[in-house]
């Protein structure tokens, strides 16, 4: 499992599976995000398998399917809620933590700015340069 460290309590990894959370939950994290489609894994990889496992440590688990589409407002409303509620770090995965950090970076670009967040990701190991004039667009619509 490879975490990478968006902000103080955002973490990003690409897929993770039931056994790594034990880990996670020694960790301090205390919510984990599945950004990633059931329809792209096995089955001992989707999101009800991972979920029992969060779920048996302790954690919460959400469930918010990312794919290019279905990056909304509500959804990332619903990534930043989790992160904003969540007593402890927070893990969002999907195929490769892009997606993840992608919504974060969209949900946050607002109060943060553009040059912040790319930074961020850039520092968590994500070029998303090629998202500037999207970011830029929502700094400027406030």
């Amino acid at each position: 499992m490879q975490l990478r460290q968006v902000t103080p309590r955002y973490f990003v990894s690409p897929q993770i599976s039931p056994e790594d959370v034990a880990g996670l939950a020694e960790a301090g994290f205390t919510h984990v995000i599945c950004n990633r489609p059931d329809a792209e894994v096995p089955a001992s990889h989707q999101a009800d398998a991972v979920g029992a496992a969060v779920k048996a440590a302790g954690l919460e688990f959400v469930v918010n399917p990312l794919t290019h589409d279905t990056m909304t407002s509500d959804r990332l409303g619903l990534q930043r809620e989790t992160l904003e509620n969540a007593s402890g770090k927070v893990l969002a995965y999907c195929a490769s933590g892009t997606r993840s950090t992608v919504a974060w970076s969209l949900a946050h670009v607002v109060d943060l700015g553009a040059d912040s967040v790319l930074d961020s990701a850039a520092a968590a190991g994500y070029d998303l340069a090629g998202l500037r004039p999207s970011l830029q667009a929502l700094v400027e619509k406030g």
